[in-house]
């Protein structure tokens, strides 16, 4: 780690080399660096300390001391990490973030929190979500979920459609995010305000108030070597600047010593740049409001003269001479449609075959003879650059037209819709636009009455009417005919993409009980948290069976035994080995001062032959490691599906 230092001397005996009278000091770790921060460890102590995570330990540094603070083995490695006050802990603490899982240790070294994710975490922040005044854990991972906990609860959940990459606190509940994708936005609790994607990655987001008017913008970093500042609630453009080089970090920081916290810019050819806000006087910041509702008009009324524009421009082209105005269609000029026109819009599930996955059939019709030309849907996580068009050939042409949807994973999806209808001879089209959604569960069907019940099951009671859980079944469940019923509820489902079964029954007799059977413990999670969530439960006892689960894990843990202890022997295989090769070394050395080289030679042949078997040793270290690890993961993502259940 390079640490500049212009304002001070460093204590002698620590880990970064204090001799040099240059400002530049090296601070080593001997390991991989994948994680690194700065900040408030000690509440006593009005100083920063600065973390970094590696591979499999996390080291805090005294940088003013020259000291270790603490250093603590983490199996599940840093991929991220951030300190500050997290919820009702009394002491600041440095979460780290790993595979799956999450901890927080103290000044001290205390591990003081621990909780796990659906996947690799890749980004992580503190802010104030439920707006109670105690900062709640927002974490992104691989799995392109944004999850928010309080404690260790989960308390919401925000998929997105590629891995989260940053994440950084604004003001109260708002913080912004970005993708792998290049995608960069702001949300307030669960709501996106906004979001705009490049072609460039997205290196670092900050939050900071460049313009001086008390409310902090985004800072977005790029690969590209591009810096923009913008605003929180629109997205717009208030401040960029270009380096020679992508963007390795951004920070504030009184870097100068005077009393103003400069924006910091580091890009990873190492140029770096200050940036304090701009000065604005009273007259700006008061024509501010208006200068955007003023913008905002020109842009509507740009908007109606072009539509405006496209309506007569229309009516000139289909002008024809006196007795051949009117064209054969329906009596109708050519290029206008109807005025009754509609765009009939249906979602059906179809099974699919040995050749076509199960998927989604989305039916789109006009309601008379006009043609539908093209289609373009907009939809986030189901199409590869969020759209998809559908351009029929001239010759294929007709008021139907039909789009296969294959869903990656169940979930609420908006398709925004716009069609081009017209005739086979128009020129101009109409655009009509539409917002069909599609419910959470899609790929289901019912089962057949003789479909075997699933082993493993969850069992709850609620005290709610039976219509209820009827009427949330047939809004999140994409079926051909609607449930009914009154007495009692028994519906057997089938999932097309697992080919597994799913039985939902509740008994208004047994103090509404409820009966979920499946042996997919990620659906059942899923269908109470959906189900919580319509009825507004908030605290829901949970008996859950998962025989098959169980087993599966118990084997699991027992694989992570043998590997540790694998670990063990390994590592004191190794540490024989080494003493050895110091002893050879000496051996080999001494014969050599005494010329006698044929001990030598016989020493150094010795030598070279425990140190082919030192690195033989350490690749099989390292396979057991990594086997170690995606063992460890399965673990936490079992108690990350089963804290689902409740």
């Amino acid at each position: 780690i390079l640490v500049h230092n212009p304002h001070a001397r460093f204590n002698e005996g620590g880990r970064i080399s204090a001799g040099t009278e240059s400002d530049i000091h090296m601070l080593n770790i001997g390991q991989q660096i994948t994680a690194l921060t700065a900040g408030a460890l000690n509440s006593n102590i009005n100083k920063d300390f600065l973390v970094a995570g590696t591979q499999t330990s996390i080291l805090a540094y005294d940088v003013d001391q020259n000291a270790d603070l603490f250093y603590k083995d983490v199996t599940d490695g840093v991929n991220v990490a951030v300190i500050g006050q997290l919820g009702q802990i009394d002491s600041p603490i440095a979460v780290v973030g790993g595979n799956c899982s999450i901890q927080g240790f103290d000044y001290e070294g205390n591990d003081l929190f621990w909780t796990v994710t659906g996947d690799n975490v890749r980004a992580m922040a503190l802010c104030d979500f439920t707006r109670d005044n105690e900062k709640e854990l927002i974490v992104g991972s691989d799995d392109y979920d944004i999850r928010v906990f309080k404690k260790d609860e989960l308390v919401s959940e925000m998929t997105e459609t590629e891995a989260v990459t940053c994440l950084c606190p604004m003001f109260g509940s708002k913080f912004g995010y970005s993708l792998a994708n290049g995608t960069v936005g702001v949300y307030d609790k669960t709501t996106r305000y906004w979001r705009i994607k490049s072609k460039n990655q997205v290196a670092s987001i900050f939050s900071y108030d460049l313009d001086a008017d008390g409310v902090v913008e985004l800072i977005t970093g790029w690969s590209n070597g591009k810096i923009d500042a913008r605003n929180d609630r629109t997205g717009e453009v208030m401040f960029k600047d270009n380096f020679s080089s992508s963007i390795a970090g951004i920070v504030t920081a009184d870097y100068r010593m005077d009393g103003q916290q400069e924006l910091i810019c580091c890009s990873v050819s190492g140029e770096v740049r200050g940036y304090l806000p701009a000065d604005q006087a009273g007259d700006n910041k008061a024509a501010s409001p208006e200068k955007d509702v003023f913008r905002e008009l020109s842009l509507k009324k740009q908007n109606l003269l072009t539509e405006l524009k496209n309506y007569e421009k229309n009516m000139k082209a289909h002008k024809l001479p006196i007795g051949l105005e009117k064209s054969e269609i329906d009596g109708t000029p050519v290029g206008l449609i109807p005025a009754n026109t509609q765009l009939l819009v249906t979602l059906d599930v179809s099974p699919g075959d040995s050749s076509v996955q199960p998927h989604i059939v989305l039916h789109i019709a006009t309601s008379n003879d006009t043609i539908l030309r093209a289609i373009i849907i907009f939809a986030e996580g189901i199409f590869k650059g969020e759209s998809h068009v559908v351009h029929p050939s001239p010759q294929n042409l007709s008021n139907k037209l039909d789009v296969r949807i294959f869903p990656h994973k169940d979930g609420i999806v908006d398709l925004h819709i716009k069609a081009l209808v017209g005739y086979k001879s128009s020129v101009q089209f109409h655009t009509f636009e539409m917002t069909r959604q599609i419910p959470r569960f899609t790929l289901y069907m019912p089962a057949a009455e003789d479909t075997p019940e699933p082993k493993s099951s969850v069992v709850f009671h609620i005290t709610e009417r039976i219509n209820r859980v009827v009427m949330w079944i047939n809004q999140n469940f994409l079926l051909q005919n609607e449930i009914e019923t009154e007495d009692e509820l028994n519906v057997k489902l089938l999932c097309l993409k697992e080919k597994t079964p799913l039985f939902i029954r509740m008994e208004p007799n047994q103090n509404g009980k409820v009966t979920i059977r499946t042996d997919n413990m990620d659906l059942a999670g899923d269908v109470i948290q959906g189900l919580s969530s319509f009825l507004g439960i908030e605290d829901l006892q949970v008996t859950a069976d998962f025989p098959d689960c169980l087993e599966y894990l118990r084997s699991v843990l027992e694989k992570v035994d043998e590997y540790h202890a694998t670990s063990e022997k390994l590592t004191a295989e190794m540490a024989d080995h080494s003493n050895l090769i110091r002893s050879l070394i000496v051996r080999a050395e001494d014969a050599r001062i005494m010329g006698n080289m044929l001990n030598m030679k016989r020493g150094y042949m010795e030598l070279n032959t425990v140190n082919r078997d030192l690195i033989s040793q350490y690749n099989i270290r390292c396979n057991n490691h990594t086997e170690l690890l995606s063992n460890l993961k399965i673990v936490n993502q079992t108690i990350q599906k089963a804290g689902r259940l409740r």
